[in-house]
């Protein structure tokens, strides 16, 4: 997803079209991402987890490789859009955890999955940049399909099917939706793990305004400010791996939404006294991806712990759930900012949506007291 954003320029320039629908080739993504979901979760608990990651992962080659030979900014659209079948192992991986730990273990293995896959979105606009100033934008993509190639061999020699208690039937699975719709617990999670989502969405969204409109950032400025949060994220996978297991995953999830508020606060209380700095910014904001890095592998984890027997359709659903609610914040907090706002409604956005969920994390903790078992 990251990779090839300093190319998006290029990208115009090549196909001589605007920069407003080459930027299509992330929302459109982002949309489809978030739509697929819904149906990869369901089909693996019918099919089994590496049937559908074989076929999805055969899907992103195709677009991959198209993507590479295509003559307009119309079909470079449709290859992302077919791109957007990698989301099996964003959404397979969790459920695969689940089918081989229990919950506070599949909370502690995520934790270090997500670790990992926090370094490549630090990493990869930084790789993305080179490759486009060396070989034009087309190389970000021949790269993406390097991987492509690695991880579909990964998935075909060595991950075996771990889903044990296959469904009768697809219609069956999409009937799950419902079941979990109406369980507190799942709805607990999803919404944690959404607002917790959204707080940092809502950074991506309107920080780069703030930073460099406002605080007088350069864009390479920005970006160097911008790996605090990720190694702050990072941090905080590792803390969510190492203590998960055994402080458990409700504890942890609040105490991840309550380091990420605090951060927030502080930034805003900065800002109140005049500290007109990016440090005021980015320096608290490494508490948000602490916070982010400890809450989501354990909102996630309790997200597919709700009905383990459907921990697929379970993640599929969640997944939505969360991108699509980060998403929403995101635009919200684009929207509410501009030349005379200053950095305040980001800030309020952001404090209100890690409040929210610390908020629905404290329900959840709720219902298990009462024996709330759904």
């Amino acid at each position: 997803m990251n990779v090839f954003l300093p190319s998006l320029p290029g990208m115009a320039r090549y196909f001589q079209t605007d920069y407003a629908l080459v930027q299509l080739a992330v929302s459109l993504y982002l949309a489809a991402t978030a739509t697929l979901q819904l149906f990869i979760g369901p089909a693996s608990d019918r099919f089994g987890r590496r049937p559908v990651m074989l076929l999805s992962f055969t899907v992103f080659l195709f677009g991959t490789a198209a993507a590479i030979f295509a003559p307009t900014i119309e079909v470079l659209l449709g290859c992302r859009l077919l791109q957007a079948f990698s989301a099996a192992g964003m959404v397979l991986s969790r459920a695969i955890v689940r089918d081989t730990v229990e919950a506070s273990e599949a909370a502690s293995r995520i934790g270090y999955i997500t670790m990992g896959m926090a370094l490549v979105p630090m990493v990869g606009p930084m790789i993305g940049g080179f490759l486009d100033e060396i070989y034009g934008w087309k190389a970000a993509f021949v790269l993406t399909l390097a991987f492509g190639v690695v991880t579909m061999a990964i998935v075909y020699f060595d991950l075996g099917e771990t889903n044990l208690r296959r469904s009768s039937g697809l219609a069956a699975q999409f009937a799950t939706y419902p079941v979990l719709l109406r369980s507190p617990r799942f709805w607990g999670y999803s919404l944690t793990a959404a607002f917790t989502s959204g707080a940092f969405f809502a950074f991506i969204g309107g920080g780069p305004l703030v930073a460099t409109e406002m605080l007088g950032l350069a864009p390479s400025g920005y970006g160097i400010y911008f790996g605090i949060i990720s190694a702050g994220y990072i941090v905080g996978n590792f803390l969510s791996g190492r203590f998960s297991g055994r402080i458990g995953i409700n504890r942890m999830t609040l105490a991840g939404g309550l380091v990420s508020s605090g951060g927030i606060l502080l930034a805003l209380i900065l800002f109140l006294a005049g500290f007109d700095h990016p440090l005021s910014l980015f320096g608290p904001a490494v508490f948000l991806g602490i916070g982010n890095g400890v809450t989501l592998p354990n909102a996630n984890a309790g997200i597919v712990s709700v009905r383990p027997d459907i921990a697929g359709s379970a993640s599929g659903l969640g997944g939505a759930l969360q991108i699509g609610g980060g998403a929403l914040l995101s635009v919200a907090a684009a929207a509410l900012l501009g030349p005379d706002t200053g950095p305040y409604p980001l800030l309020f956005v952001m404090l209100f949506s890690s409040s929210a969920a610390v908020v629905a994390t404290l329900v959840v903790m709720r219902l298990g007291e009462q024996g709330d078992g759904r």
